[in-house]
């Protein structure tokens, strides 16, 4: 377990006491009916803006707060608890993109109003239904052409942070660019863009590429972190308050024996994620191996701890009244989010020369 300064502690708590209070599962649930065009909440995202944490990633002298990933992997731990539906996972990547690329102009334009929550930001990177296939985007005379799949924030963003075979690059506005909203289980903004000559602005090459993949693939496994933890926690107290037979099911030895390897589970997920955001802020050269052991471990307990939500809920955990469903169906899309379990182990062997 990472050992957190006063200012981070202070900051996950801070950011705990906002989710339960002003974006609990119920706000997710209203929001899902509700579909807005945007997939989030438009004035939560304000709030979060105001905050702060639009800018912990993003340098001081940019408009943000250079508090860094773990600090940012804290506070989405925290949404993902309550699934908050917030495009901050996904903004603090491409915002780091922008900040690592080689425009200052784009720096100057931008880094200020994402820190400021007046902007969405995203990464448009894969071009299939699997993570880690070729690219085949090109730019040619400054404009970029190609289409994206499944772009998260996709629906909204105002900036987006594009691969393309030779690298990183921006493009803004809505000069070329044409979205095709994508429904997916977890009911979030997902879209298919399809950039047709689009303006677009060189942020660097394809080490930054990678890069950026893994912050974005260490913010996914940190929210999984919270949904897994918050899925463990709902159970548990289902089963002390549950009554079977004259007894709390959680007196039962067989269901103790689940829920104690759920328990360990989640705790070495908690060390390994950790480790991958602090990789990222202390510039490891290990930073690939960190990230692809995180999102593995991550993926195999969220999917185990979402199952038996359901499976330890009986009858009620099926029904769409119970909050059960929405934490493995918002797992389930993280997982295949920049390489699922099964991707991320075959990567972590072959980067140790197996």
């Amino acid at each position: 377990m990472a050992v957190l300064t006063e200012e981070q502690t202070m900051l996950r708590d801070m950011a705990r006491e906002w989710a339960d209070n002003e974006s609990p599962v119920t706000a997710f649930r209203k929001l899902r009916d509700a579909a807005p065009a945007e997939g989030y909440d438009a004035a939560a995202w304000g709030e979060i803006g105001q905050m702060g944490w639009g800018g912990i990633v993003i340098p001081e002298g940019q408009g943000g707060s250079a508090l860094g990933y773990l600090s940012l992997g804290m506070v989405v731990e925290q949404l993902g608890r309550n699934l908050a539906a917030s495009p901050l996972a996904s903004t603090g990547p491409a915002a780091s993109a922008i900040a690592l690329g080689e425009d200052d102009a784009a720096k100057a334009e931008w880094l200020g109003r994402i820190a400021a929550g007046e902007v969405v930001a995203t990464l448009a990177i894969d071009e299939g239904p699997v993570h880690g296939a070729a690219i085949a985007t090109r730019v040619e005379g400054g404009r970029l052409t190609g289409t994206k799949l499944f772009v998260t924030e996709g629906d909204s963003a105002a900036v987006f942070v594009v691969a393309a075979e030779d690298g990183l690059y921006l493009v803004a506005g809505t000069d070329g660019v044409t979205r095709s909203p994508r429904r997916m289980a977890d009911a979030r903004s997902h879209a298919e863009v399809r950039f047709a000559a689009a303006p677009a602005t060189r942020l660097g090459g394809v080490d930054l590429t990678a890069k950026v993949v893994d912050y974005a693939a260490a913010l996914a496994a940190a929210e999984m972190l919270g949904l897994a933890e918050q899925a463990f926690a709902t159970t548990n107290d289902y089963l002390k308050t549950r009554v079977q037979f004259g007894q709390a099911l959680s007196t039962f030895q067989a269901l103790q024996h689940r829920m104690a390897k759920m328990l360990t589970e989640l705790e070495l997920m908690r060390s390994v994620v950790e480790g991958a955001l602090e990789a990222i802020d202390a510039g490891r050269s290990d930073l690939d191996q960190a990230v692809s052991l995180a999102k593995s471990v991550a993926g195999d307990t969220a999917r185990l701890v979402t199952r038996e939500m359901i499976q330890l809920h009986g009858g009620i955990g099926m029904t769409d009244e119970h909050d059960a469903g929405f934490y493995m169906k918002r797992a389930a899309v993280l997982e295949a989010m920049w390489g699922n379990a099964a991707f991320h182990r075959e990567r972590f062997a072959r980067l140790n020369g197996y």
